[in-house]
């Protein structure tokens, strides 16, 4: 019986409805079309100098600032919990004009980076490769005064140092570097310094369609990486585009990205279901701080309930067409779907 016929038999029959109300909710999970998993997870954390440092960021509970050694202990539960990936952003000694310490081999990504593949050498760890958490003025390059009080980024001298920060995460063991700055060309000067250094292997994910959103804000204070003046939107997409951001991934992935992602991802479910449709690519989307942060909110205040819409909202990011998801919720997250 074909599905017209069968919705023809049964509309209009209340006994035929109350039996689909009452599905187990195992048979529900079996003949669901989308389906979560802990493989899906790729989970943010934030390292900064010190020792014995876990310091909570006051507007995403739950998330913290830590020190090498408690990153260490971070992603062994990580790691328990079956979650195949983290990716690290650093929050660095010292900041200077041109983020120096982004692309020094000691730096504090790198040292993470090395002390991590030393104990847990099957954990996917991915680097974010940017200047914005390195530079005095939190911009995500280098900035040049144009006029009175009026800057712009410098973008090839900042490729340069992108490529160069990419190439120092690959040396220090990284297994996939993503950038995130949106400046032009960096994915091919990062492939091509990747490659002439014997990193062939090591891919790139890049932040392909990375809009100019309000939802970043408590990512900056864990990052502390919010600009000094001005904003980002030279360089981040306008929240009304969705046809750019098919010709900013399509750009990347010619330049030799293997993963582009799509951030934020609850504003932006078309966008990744349209990069999805149109390329062959594994698609990655960050549920962002505000994403999380709101949720996390409204849970604590008794308004939601937590664990359904941290679930809901997932599944709707993975429904949308997302391979990969970057959250927050990774190990509540996995916590519920494995039943612990």
């Amino acid at each position: 019986m074909g599905v017209a016929q069968l919705i023809t038999r049964t509309v209009g029959f209340p006994t035929l409805r109350l039996r689909r109300l009452r599905m187990t909710e195992q048979f529900r999970k079996m003949v669901a079309e989308t389906q979560l998993s802990v493989d899906d997870f790729i989970y943010p954390l934030f390292v900064c100098p010190g020792e014995k440092v876990k310091r909570e960021v006051r507007s995403m509970p739950g998330v913290y600032q830590q020190s090498i050694d408690n990153i260490i202990r971070e992603c062994e539960e990580v790691y328990k919990l079956g979650i195949p990936a983290v990716i690290l952003f650093g929050i660095p000694e010292r900041k200077d004009e041109f983020g120096s310490e982004a692309y020094d081999e000691n730096g504090i990504i790198q040292r993470t980076v090395r002390a991590l593949k030393k104990e847990i050498p099957e954990l996917v760890v991915i680097t974010d490769v940017c200047l914005c958490e390195y530079t005095s003025h939190g911009h995500c390059g280098i900035v040049r005064e144009v006029a009175p009080g009026k800057y712009e980024i410098v973008n090839d001298e900042t490729v340069e140092l992108l490529a160069k920060e990419a190439l120092t995460h690959a040396e220090a063991g990284a297994d996939m570097v993503a950038p995130s700055d949106m400046m032009d060309g960096r994915v091919s000067a990062i492939r091509k310094i990747l490659d002439e250094n014997g990193f062939q292997n090591v891919p790139i994910m890049s932040y392909a369609a990375k809009y100019a959103s309000g939802f970043y804000g408590p990512f900056r204070e864990a990052a502390e990486s919010a600009p000094k003046f001005g904003d980002r939107r030279s360089h981040q997409m306008d929240p009304a585009n969705s046809d750019e951001a098919l010709r900013e991934i399509a750009l990347d992935i010619q330049e030799g990205a293997d993963i582009v992602m799509v951030k934020p991802a609850l504003a932006y479910l078309d966008v990744i279901y349209r990069a999805k449709q149109e390329f062959k690519v594994p698609i990655a989307a960050y549920q962002v701080s505000g994403e999380y942060s709101m949720i996390k909110a409204a849970g604590l205040n008794g308004w939601i309930d937590e664990q359904r819409i941290m679930l809901e909202t997932l599944t709707a990011i993975k429904r949308a067409g997302a391979d990969l998801i970057l959250t927050y919720f990774a190990k509540d997250a996995a916590k519920v779907l494995k039943g612990s």
